[in-house]
Formats: structure tokens, sequence, C-alpha cells
């Protein structure tokens, strides 16, 4: 079967070959592509890239081929932009023409082939999910609802960290507990649920899944597959195992929690006004009959990934350069102590008056921009963009990290420096106001998580910094800052281990 399999693809890649080569040439005809390396048949650039499709590779590219390139993937293309004039093209003025999301092998499988509000195409779909998905996460009413327990789960950090006995004199990885305070997080938001310690079996269980699910989706392992539909045969074991991850967890959400929380509702008459969390009101959207039950399952599980991840990334990188700056944590220190008085613990609205506070965390944001390609985006039909024609259905990647970090934006960007929001850019904020600057996104496809993400990482970063003084472990001068990227992510490599002394008021 092995020999029958390997000369059915044989042909098959002849004859895509063949097919490629008429069609590169009628394009090539009637379109103005942009500029990008030479393809060749069937794999286009494919051998010559690479598929660690990274936003520093990518921005390589950028300096040789301009601020829009083309890469031919296989039988995808790939269109680029690195410039905050074509980014705001795709993002606002085309935002429509560009708003809908690609899809791949791995995805849809994880998806249910866009039944969620993030990967679906721009449509009536996505309006209602969006709809339905706002009110009971990203509202500034969520915010004031939920901070108590964000200020509660920061507080419970710093009390385990105090009690631990490596924690002043050899370090401990902070990451673990900070893992357990934003599940902690987001599972209050969602189901008004919460673990109490890092050893709760229903905890492990469902890090383990979000884990190897996140491993298998960010893998650049699945690409030839899906770059190349005819090699798809190739990737029956690999998709097997997605298959079978995302059942056990959409098993796991419903057994746990979505029908505990049905069988709540159905004990006591519940209102909008009484509706107590997210889970709530989508059952009720649900059983007046807008979604359905994947539509609930499948937005629950993306929607508390990306946030509950991409936070946990920032929160960790925020750290790991305060340590690795101790003048900057001396002056967030200063000003904690200053304007808040010594001892007083930070809470949700003190983070408004804060500036340094907010400069740290918008630096931490720029630098090191938790998704640095933003979520991929697409045009379903025949497009413009910076004077050239984009076919239709091309994966368009804003790559928001190189805006942020050019120099022909920025003063010394490789720098960690927070003052530069107080100084040249203190009129730029997070929400996108300057396209040089997205670690959100903007337009009708930005990270609504916005609301969430800034109060949660100005409370625990806060926190931390307010009880202790930050440090790298014995004998090193600083911590291991490698950056470690998936399809779309960006995080720290290894773990870091930190000393935090507590601080006497």
């Amino acid at each position: 079967m092995d020999l029958l399999l390997l000369e059915k693809t044989l042909l098959a890649l002849f004859f895509a070959a063949v097919v490629a080569i008429v069609i590169s040439t009628l394009r090539g005809k009637r379109f103005k592509l942009p500029p990008g390396p030479l393809p060749i048949p069937v794999f286009g650039n494919w051998l010559e890239v690479g598929d660690d499709l990274n936003h520093r590779n990518l921005t390589e590219l950028a300096k040789k081929f301009g601020q829009i390139f083309l890469l031919r993937m296989g039988q995808r293309n790939l269109v680029v932009v690195s410039s905050p004039e074509l980014a705001k093209d795709v993002l606002h003025t085309q935002g429509v023409e560009f708003g809908s999301r690609t899809r791949n092998v791995v995805f849809d499988i994880f998806t249910g082939e866009g039944q969620d509000m993030v990967f679906t195409v721009y449509g009536e779909h996505w309006r209602k999910m969006r709809r339905i998905m706002t009110v009971p996460f990203f509202t500034n009413k969520v915010v004031q609802q939920y901070r108590f327990g964000w200020e509660y789960e920061a507080a419970q950090v710093v009390e385990d960290v105090r009690k631990n006995p490596d924690a002043a004199t050899k370090g401990i990885v902070l990451r673990k507990r900070l893992q357990l305070m934003m599940y902690n997080n987001m599972y209050r938001i969602m189901f008004d649920r919460r673990f109490e310690s890092e050893d709760d079996p229903l905890f492990n269980k469902l890090k383990a899944l979000n884990g190897e699910r996140s491993r298998l989706a960010q893998s650049f392992e699945y690409n030839y597959g899906d770059f190349i539909p005819i090699l798809r045969p190739f990737l029956r074991g690999y998709l097997k195992i997605c298959k079978e991850v995302k059942e056990r967890r959409l098993q796991l959400f419903k057994d746990y929690f979505v029908e505990e929380r049905k069988k709540l509702a159905s004990t006591k008459s519940m209102s909008n006004e009484s509706l107590k969390c997210a889970i709530d009101h989508i059952l009720d959207a649900q059983q007046k009959g807008e979604i359905n039950e994947d539509n609930v399952l499948y937005s629950l599980k993306i929607s508390t990934l990306l946030q509950l991840r991409s936070t946990l990334w920032s929160i960790e990188w925020g750290i790991a350069e305060l340590v690795n700056h101790p003048e900057i944590q001396k002056k967030l220190h200063h000003e904690l102590d200053t304007i808040l008085g010594p001892g007083n613990q930070i809470t949700e609205p003190d983070t408004q008056k804060l500036p340094y506070l907010q400069a740290v965390i918008k630096e931490t944001l720029r630098l090191r921009m938790a998704i640095p390609l933003l979520v991929p985006h697409m045009n379903l039909n025949d497009a413009k963009l910076g004077g050239y024609d984009i076919p239709a259905e091309s994966k368009i990647l804003v790559n928001a990290w190189w805006l942020a970090n050019n120099p022909a934006n920025w003063k010394n960007p490789e720098e960690f420096r927070p003052e530069r929001f107080l100084e040249e850019e203190s009129k730029v904020e997070a929400n996108g106001n300057d396209y040089k600057y997205l670690p959100f996104g903007v337009g009708r496809r930005s990270c609504p998580g916005i609301i969430l993400a800034l109060p949660i990482l100005g409370i625990t970063i806060g926190r931390l910094v307010q009880n202790f003084e930050l440090l790298p472990p014995p004998g090193q001068s600083r911590i291991d800052t490698s950056e470690k990227g998936g399809q779309f992510s960006l995080h720290i490599l290894k773990h870091s281990t930190i000393v935090a002394k507590p601080r006497s008021f």
C-alpha cells in the first residue's frame, strides 16, 4: 500500500507541476502581483524560505523585497505587509475585503471548520458570534464585575511565593504559579469556577490537553500537507492525534462545565440581570436558537485558550525584562510606593494612576509581542493592496512586531525602554490608535481581549513588583530571554527561575 501511495503521489506531483506552470503563466499575464522570490512549480517558495515563517524571518524578507511581498507556499499565496500604511489598509480601510480568516487542516479540526468567533470567515456568523461573546467577556462591566477576583488571585500568588522557602534564595519558576492564576482568572469569568492548587486533578487535565492542543496547532510540522493538499495523506497520523485531542477537550468542557451550568440554570429562573458568568449568557443564546451547542463549545475553547496563553506570555515577558533591567524595576518600585503608599496593594482602578507601570506594560507588548503576526487575515475575493493585485483567498500577514520594532518608526527599538511611552511616544496607546503599534490589532477583527488583558497585566505585575525584589538566580547576572515562536505566537524559550526577595515597608 505504501508503494502504491507513493506512486500516486508522484504522479499527482507531476500533473500538479504542469497545472501550476500553466496557472502561473496565465496569472502572470493577468495579475500585477507583489514582489517576492521566484517560485518553482508545486513547491513555490517553500523550499527556499522554509516553513518557519516567524516574525524575524519575515522581517528579513521584507528588508529584501519591500513593505509588501508575496510568497507562494505550495498552492497557497502568502502576502506579508510591514508598513503602518499597508497595515491600516488591511485592518481598517479595506477591513471588510480582508476581514476573513484563512483555513488550514489543523485549525479546521480545532475550530469545527470555523464555528467559533476568532477563526470564522467575515460575515453573518462572525457578526452574530461577536455580538453574543462581547456581552459576557469584553465590556467595562465585565472588568468591574471580575476585577476583585483578579486582585484576589494576584494576592494569592504573592502569598504563595512568600511561603515558598526557595523563592528568596534559590529561586522558583514563577510561571507555574502564574499559570494557575490565569486559569482561575479566565474560568471565573467563564464558569464561576476556580482551582485551589496546582495539584487539582481537573486543572492538570485541562492544562495537559490545552498544552497538547497548542503544541499541535503551533507546530510547523503540518505545513507541507497544508501547502500542498496532495501530500495530506501523509498527515493522517498527525490529524488523527489532533482529532483525538479536540474530542477529549470538547468532552471535558461539556462534562465538567457546560452540563453543570445547564443543571444550575434549570433549577432557578435566570433573567439577563442574574446571569452570573459567560457560559450562562452563551447558553441563553443557544436556548433562544441563535447558536447551536457546537458554537458554544468551540467558542469557549478558543476564546479561553487565546486569552489565557497570550496574557500569561506577556506577564512572563514583563517580569523577565524587569529582572534583567533592575534600574527599571527600581523606578517602578518608587512609583508604586510614592503614589499608592508603601504596602498599599494595587487595585484595578489604581493602574490608571501609574504612568510608569503603564509604560512598562506597553514596552513589554512592543518588544515582546505575544502574537507578533496577529491572527492571519484573508480576502475572499480578488483585491488590491499597495498598488498590487491580491488573488482571492490569499493569506495576509501583518508583521505587527516589525511595525513596532522598525528603526524607521522607533528610536533604538532593540532597547527595553519604557520611558519612550512617556516621552517621544507618549500619545501611542495599545488600542491601535497608531498603526506602528498594534499588539492587539485594530479594526473589525482586532482582539477584543484587550479590555481584560491590560488590567490583569497591571494588577499582576504591579503586585509582584510591590512585594518583591525580582532577581536572577544566584550566580547569574540575568535570565535567558531567548524566544520560541510558533505559527503565530511568541513566548520565552525557557521558563525562567526567578528569585523573589520580599520587600520590607
